[in-house]
């Protein structure tokens, strides 16, 4: 009895360990890569508006302004409020560096200036001129939604912030809004 009640404890043990580092109960990149694009898949019965991308795109700033790089996480896996109504946060630096995207993880870190949509579009160098001229606004552009492979329109609304003393783009988009309403974003 006492050999059972010593391995009891020696198992309790170690799995109070193992909970108690963080280190060895994260997700893989994968996963919450998976994660993020199943809740923004189970998301997507939820039509977007402009002013709700607009509102998250805010909140995520302030977010990032609050607690710097360490809020990547917030923005990835099935509990992410930045998942939303089918559409997701990501973010970028003005090099064109991908710094976090919650589905397309592979790209993080990977320079993103010379990305172009199925009509040549230059995205991230749109993002660029948008955020630095006016701080904040929208850009269309043709792009796949999420577990889609053919191209929509989609807009996507774009801020710049201060980041522990970088400049970062954080950025939030939606399709199916008419022509007429993107022309009217876009002034």
């Amino acid at each position: 009895m006492k050999v059972l009640h010593t391995g009891l404890i020696a198992v309790f043990c170690s799995l109070f360990v193992l909970s108690a580092i963080p280190a060895l109960a994260e997700k893989t990149p994968e996963e919450l890569a998976k994660e993020s694009q199943e809740a923004c898949v189970a998301s997507a019965s939820t039509k977007p508006t402009p002013q709700m991308v607009i509102d998250k795109v805010e909140k995520a700033a302030a977010l990032l302004q609050k607690e710097g790089k360490a809020a990547f996480p917030k923005f990835q896996g099935k509990d992410s409020e930045f998942i939303f109504a089918g559409t997701y946060i990501i973010i970028t630096d003005l090099a064109g560096t991908m710094r976090m995207h919650p589905i397309m993880y592979k790209m993080d870190g990977k320079n993103v200036i010379d990305a172009k949509d199925s009509n040549g579009k230059l995205i991230q160098v749109a993002y660029n001129e948008v955020a630095k001229t006016k701080g904040a606004g929208w850009v269309d552009y043709m792009w796949p939604k999420p577990g889609e492979k053919t191209a929509s329109l989609k807009v996507t609304y774009v801020k710049l912030v201060k980041v522990e003393g970088e400049d970062l783009i954080v950025a939030c988009g939606i399709w199916d809004v008419p022509p007429e309403e993107v022309q009217k974003l876009e002034k």
